[in-house]
């Protein structure tokens, strides 16, 4: 995907309910609009971005820049709005690949899940296709629950527009932040509180190697009301980080997103 600077689109392949776009997908997709820094080669600074509203599927929504905010609109009202973050975001603790592989029995969406659909962590989506994270309940940390899951980019997730030192495809920048978002969710027990996202914030230092496994680690940060606070870490096959991020989820009724 080569971001264009005056609209953003988001295929029905990146939906998350079937009739709007997976938040964490949308939200990439905006921030790569957003300029690296000069010096930070391919690693990108923390982005925040609020969704308005559910991302329409396989429309041209026009790009505007308001007050230093990149923000996305539909039907001239605001869908989202990306702005860059002015902290900087602390991991989530590994976990070990043999223990994610373990916890992927244990993901609840395989019994019960809001979104089939979703491209990060949807049940019904193919191999190849979807992300396929299936997170499940792992070690806490800190008192916190966490869940984890692991991921392994498929060829049909690289991007080729970005010229690398190495010739290992990477997946794309709204790939990344896909893989970031719904194991936020699942560590704060999204089958029976279902979920949608309402603001990200994500720092990406790497883009993941396409076919490399890799660990999603999710934790739970509380609540408040409709609201609930997670984060999440990408962790490469080496232990090290690829990308961490923040959410705000807002509890919905399934139904109005089916």
């Amino acid at each position: 995907m080569n971001p264009s600077n005056d609209r953003l689109i988001v295929p029905r392949r990146f939906c998350g309910p079937p009739s709007s776009g997976n938040g964490g997908w949308t939200a990439g997709a905006l921030a790569a609009t957003i300029p690296l820094d000069a010096g930070r080669g391919h690693a990108w600074p923390a982005v925040t971005v609020a969704l308005r509203q559910p991302p329409p599927l396989d429309v041209a929504l026009p790009l505007t820049d308001d007050g230093g905010a990149r923000v996305a609109t539909y039907d001239g009202r605001p869908v989202a709005q990306a702005r860059r973050a002015e902290r900087d975001l602390e991991p989530v603790g590994p976990v070990p690949a043999d223990e994610a592989r373990g916890a992927e029995a244990t993901y609840p969406g395989l019994r019960s899940h809001p979104f089939p659909t979703c491209f990060a962590c949807g049940t019904e989506r193919e191999e190849g296709d979807g992300l396929r994270i299936f997170p499940g309940e792992v070690t806490p940390e800190d008192g916190q629950a966490r869940a984890a899951g692991t991921w392994r980019p498929h060829p049909s997730h690289a991007e080729d527009w970005h010229e690398y030192r190495d010739d290992v495809p990477h997946a794309s920048l709204p790939v990344t932040w896909a893989a970031l978002d719904c194991v936020g969710a699942w560590a704060a027990d999204m089958a029976d509180r279902p979920m949608v996202l309402g603001t990200m914030t994500a720092r990406v230092d790497a883009l993941p190697a396409i076919d490399e496994e890799h660990v999603v680690v999710g934790a739970a940060r509380g609540q408040e009301g409709r609201k609930t606070f997670t984060a999440s870490t990408l962790y490469d096959a080496d232990g090290r980080v690829v990308a961490c991020a923040e959410h705000v989820w807002i509890t919905i009724e399934p139904a109005a997103f089916a």
